[in-house]
């Protein structure tokens, strides 16, 4: 009997050092799609995928850069997607963090691969040229995955006192702001440091707040009404919003992508909770490149108390048995998804 899943796509930030070479060595047997990925690249005047992936050093400047970042994270997690054993799962849902909402349009069919390439490289390469602003992550969770009591109370009144300090990205057990660089700036001389956090995201704009007004009026102006199709499967936002197959108003998902999701707040954790709760999945799925995604799907799991969940402990005792949650970034764990 199959098994239910939830396929969570991962967002910027997820192929560095550890990754280099991810495409080559997990989807040797998909070369027509990293040649399609670089033929468009090439008619785009730029480096193509493969040459990144199978570079002999990895370079922050050049493999994290927007433009390069974007598409290279697409390749890779779309052909995991693909690699996904469909006889032993069935995929019930697809979410994904920030960017990865471009991956899941692709991965339930809500447009084509080719349309998710062009959606994903121009959004990256907009971003890139524009680098409006940047990113900061800090955590409000105990090393045991515990929300700190008056943590997101203390990080949401530094949004209303700092100006141009905006809400990025809640994810699971750690919170993602985006500003200008003064008010960043501002911001890291105010928090109190725990254990890496404050830290920086290196090339990323202030992605999903209201300093990307420009990128987003590119975007709309840009692509067509027309890349976009019936689903496959349900899609969960960055709102915790369903997009159901058979309902979906074109128009709609063509606002909320190029529109709201650039510049609103993104709620990767509600994102989670909601799909779990309204898909009951056996497994979740995350696909890689990278592995630093479980934490947040595990953190936003223990916020929502699901199963039982209520700590980094519980988690890590739950996983040895029956693991819940796959990252096919983890060889062990990949083993059991493809």
């Amino acid at each position: 009997m199959k098994q239910k899943a939830l396929v969570i796509c991962p967002g910027r930030g997820t192929y560095n050092k550890e990754e280099l070479g991810y495409f080559q060595c997990y989807h040797s047997d998909k070369k027509d799609l990293m040649k399609t990925i670089d033929a468009y690249r090439e008619s785009q005047g730029q480096v193509a995928i493969s040459a990144l992936d199978n570079s002999d050093k990895f370079s922050t400047d050049e493999h994290t850069r927007g433009d390069n970042a974007s598409a290279l994270i697409y390749g890779c997690a779309y052909a995991d997607f693909q690699s996904i054993d469909r006889n032993k799962y069935d995929i019930r849902a697809v979410t994904g963090n920030s960017m990865g909402w471009y991956i899941a349009l692709a991965c339930a069919n809500a447009v084509s691969f080719n349309g998710g390439l062009e959606i994903i490289n121009t959004m990256g390469t907009l971003m890139q040229e524009a680098l409006i602003g940047g990113q900061l992550i800090y955590s409000y969770v105990d090393s045991n995955w515990k929300i700190i009591d008056g943590a997101l109370e203390y990080i949401l009144a530094l949004i209303s006192e700092i100006d141009g300090l905006h809400a990025s990205i809640n994810l699971g057990g750690m919170f993602v702001f985006g500003g200008t660089e003064e008010a960043l700036q501002k911001l890291e001389t105010q928090l109190e440091p725990r254990e890496q956090f404050p830290f920086r995201l290196k090339n990323h704009a202030a992605f999903h707040t209201p300093l990307q007004n420009p990128i987003s009026e590119k975007a709309l102006k840009h692509f067509d009404l027309n890349l976009f199709q019936n689903s496959n499967v349900p899609l969960i936002d960055g709102r915790g919003h369903a997009w159901v197959p058979h309902t979906i108003s074109s128009q709609e998902i063509f606002n909320y992508t190029f529109g709201h999701q650039v510049v609103k707040p993104y709620d990767f954790t509600h994102s989670v909770q909601c799909s779990v709760k309204e898909y009951a999945p056996d497994k979740i799925i995350i696909l890689g490149p990278g592995k630093t995604l479980g934490g947040a799907v595990a953190q936003s799991l223990i916020e929502a108390k699901w199963q039982g969940l209520d700590s980094k402990e519980s988690f890590i005792n739950a996983q040895k048995s029956d693991p819940f949650v796959l990252s096919m970034g983890i060889d062990e764990q990949r083993k059991v998804v493809v």
